[in-house]
């Protein structure tokens, strides 16, 4: 048999001692629901990460970082605020595609004037920007809106293995060695 202590609350109402929570009592009606908490701009706390992109997959690559971007490997993650961490992706130039996507995938771009698209391949474009893949790739699994372009500007990719954020201490996100290409 267990013995269930209760106290008399101000509403003359029976209260479990479980129910007391640093000394003041639970008010909420059966089938209330808990708040959600929305952590402040001031409150969310911004790392940097390091990402080397030699031998990894492209599209594998781009979710990790997309997702570190958006803020979901935080437990304060908020689907329409900016709890997202910043990373840079060194040694973009070293990516790859599987298949024979490096040959056959076409980069398109257009300058806005009739007969103003530009066409350019993989290997063709990594060649020439190779952080623009790596920034394509991301772009396109982030928001299309204006907390996406937010997020975006978090993103620094670089073709080597320099990069200029060493005053920020990176932390160095380890990707699955699974996804890299062998």
């Amino acid at each position: 048999m267990s013995l269930l202590v209760c106290l008399l609350g101000p509403n003359r109402a029976l209260y479990p001692v479980s129910a007391l929570v640093l000394g003041t009592l639970i008010n909420r009606h059966a089938g209330e629901m808990n708040k959600t908490s929305i952590p402040s701009i001031q409150t969310i706390n911004r790392q940097w990460y390091l990402v080397d992109a030699e031998n990894q997959t492209l599209g594998r690559l781009a979710t990790e970082v997309a997702s570190i971007l958006r803020g979901k490997n935080k437990p304060a993650f908020t689907p329409h605020l900016d709890t997202g961490d910043f990373v840079v992706v060194v040694n973009a130039d070293k990516v790859r595609v599987s298949g024979n996507k490096a040959q056959q995938k076409l980069y398109r771009r257009h300058s806005g004037r009739p007969g103003g698209m530009k066409v350019e391949s993989f290997d063709a474009l990594q060649g020439r920007l190779p952080e623009r893949i790596v920034e394509k790739a991301v772009k396109g699994m982030l928001p299309h809106n204006a907390l996406g372009r937010q997020l975006f500007r978090k993103l620094k990719v670089y073709r080597g293995s320099e990069h200029p954020h060493s005053a920020q201490n990176p932390q160095i996100f380890k990707l699955d060695p699974s996804a890299s290409v062998k």
